[in-house]
């Protein structure tokens, strides 16, 4: 299959739709959770402005470990009681962090990143990982953005389930 980026448009929640939908369509009929989170990864980080990495941690039972991702490389193992992730993924909840320097036990994997948004992978009570979107622009993530990697990151899970 040949994807190509359309540009998006709209209101910020308009486009967050588009791109959902962009999403799907390359996960559509496709199983194999790497090669999910590769293509998710490279579609967020070249559709959206001021993101500096993009990508997924995955937990192995103990910890985190880094997956497919777009941007410099990353920190390769992140314990569960480290980290915007590591709280994304103990927690179960989406963290939102306007400066990372500011979060306590944050990690700085690359020192240009200001703000942080982490969406917990978790299918029912199993903890998958987590999907990351880092940015070198303080308070670069709201709430929309939230929602809208939160339903990307809802679309990467299904894609998990066969149908």
């Amino acid at each position: 299959m040949s994807f190509a980026s359309i540009p998006l448009t709209g209101s910020k929640p308009e486009q967050y739709a588009q791109l959902l939908a962009q999403a799907e369509a390359i996960l559509d009929g496709e199983t194999d959770r790497i090669a999910n989170a590769a293509n998710l990864s490279a579609l967020v980080y070249h559709a959206l402005p001021d993101l500096n990495w993009v990508g997924f941690y995955f937990y192995d039972g103990t910890e985190l470990v880094v997956g497919p991702f777009q941007g410099l490389p990353a920190c390769v193992r992140i314990p569960l009681d480290k980290g915007v992730c590591g709280a994304a993924a103990r927690t179960r909840t989406t963290q939102r962090v306007a400066d990372v320097h500011a979060f306590p036990g944050h990690i700085a994997c690359d020192s240009a990143s200001r703000s942080e948004l982490v969406v917990p992978l978790a299918d029912a009570d199993a903890l998958i990982g987590v999907f990351d979107l880092d940015s070198p622009v303080p308070d670069r993530f709201d709430v929309e953005d939230q929602a809208g990697m939160e339903a990307i990151a809802a679309a990467f899970l299904r894609s998990l389930r066969p149908a």
